[in-house]
Formats: structure tokens, sequence, C-alpha cells
């Protein structure tokens, strides 16, 4: 299992952001894609797969909610269904990633529909509601600490695709703006949380873990689509 290599709430964050390392921003998938070296076939391969975890995200969500008996928590943690949901009168992430689907050239039904998911990304998703809804609360709390790193890998990518892939509507990319905002706010709280509740050596190595199987999760949700869309 992995441990922090200092005791305390400093050790924690500290061998928490140690995680960076382990990022998918990292992958060579998503290297060639901020490189501006993705097909068209590529780029569309990744937006229908993604859209697999995007959904499944409320659901997440809706798992630590119900593991979770602290109100406080619950109250701030329920913005995360509706940021990707959306309400009657305000769009979600859920359709904001229709939207970039359509302007990378997909429908909405094939999308929808899950006719080009492959199987290595169903399972990395489920593997990871799963953990949500089996594992203790806090640490389902803590594997949601990609989030420390998504608002730079946002900001690169927004560029990356308003540099390298003229093709794709400029108005598809509003998700990735929302989450500029989102992840760190999402964050910042997640944090709180989990340095709140992990006070003992073996409850912070849990947290640690908990971000490393997340960790794990989006670098196997790459080398899946890597495999299946290999040119």
């Amino acid at each position: 299992m992995t441990t922090t290599t200092r005791t305390g709430t400093d050790g924690l964050v500290e061998a928490l952001r140690s995680q960076a390392r382990r990022y998918h921003d990292r992958h060579p998938f998503h290297i060639r894609m901020n490189d501006g070296r993705l097909s068209r076939r590529q780029i569309r391969g990744w937006v229908a797969n993604r859209y697999y975890y995007q959904e499944n995200i409320p659901r997440k969500d809706a798992a630590i909610l119900a593991n979770c008996p602290d109100r406080e928590v619950r109250r701030r943690w329920v913005r995360r269904i509706v940021d990707h949901d959306g309400t009657a009168g305000e769009e979600g992430g859920i359709e904001a990633w229709l939207r970039l689907g359509e302007a990378v050239g997909l429908t909405r039904e094939e999308i929808a529909d899950g006719r080009h998911l492959v199987p290595g990304v169903r399972f990395a998703v489920d593997a990871y509601v799963t953990f949500a809804r089996t594992k203790p609360w806090v640490e389902a709390v803590a594997s949601s600490l990609t989030e420390l790193f998504a608002p730079d890998l946002m900001a690169e990518r927004l560029a990356a695709f308003e540099r390298h892939y003229t093709w794709i509507d400029r108005g598809g990319l509003a998700y990735f703006r929302a989450r500029l905002e989102q992840a760190p706010r999402d964050s910042e709280h997640a944090l709180e949380v989990v340095t709140r509740h992990c006070r003992s050596a073996q409850d912070q190595a849990r947290a640690v873990a908990a971000l490393s199987f997340k960790c794990d999760v989006l670098w196997s949700v790459m080398d899946a689509i890597d495999r299946a869309y290999a040119d």
C-alpha cells in the first residue's frame, strides 16, 4: 500500500499532490493530443469513449452521498451532481460533452448509445463507480482528488484544441472552460474533507492509495482508447 512520507496534514497533502506524476496528462495519447498529432478519427474516438466516464461521474458522486453520514459534506457535494447533470434551466457537463461530440462530427445518438465504447474503458469506469459504492466514503472522496491536477490539464487541452484542431467548432469547448472554475472549487472541498478525517498514518495511506487507484483508472481509459484508435 502507498504510504505517506511525513506525518500530519502537511505530509498528507504532499503525498496526495505527489500523485501528479501518475496523472493521465503524461499518457502518450494525451501528449500527442496536446501536440496536435491526433487524427480526426482519434479525436472522435476519445470524445465518444470519454463520454462514458462523464455520464458516470454523477453516479459516482451519488454513491459517495449515499455512504456519507456528514450532512454538511453532503450539502456541498451534491453540487457536483448538478454540475454534470444540469438543471431545467442550466446546461450541465454531460450536455456540454454531447455538444463537444457534435463539434467533432459525431451525432448525439452515437455518443449516447455507446456504439463506439471499447471494453477497456467500460471496465475501468465501472471499477471506479464500484470503488465509490463499496469503499469507505472518505476514501471515495480522496479518489476524486485528481481534480487537484485537472485545471492545468484543462487549460493546456483548451489551448491545444484551439491551436491545433481548428476544424472543431469552438462552441463545443465549453466543457473545458467550465472545468477551469469547477475543478479548483471541488478539489478544495475534497482536500478539506480528507485532511480533516484522515489523521492516522493508516487513514492517510488509504487516502493516497485511493488517489493512486483513480490515477490508474484514468490511465487505463487512455490505454484502451490508444489501442483501439491506433493509426
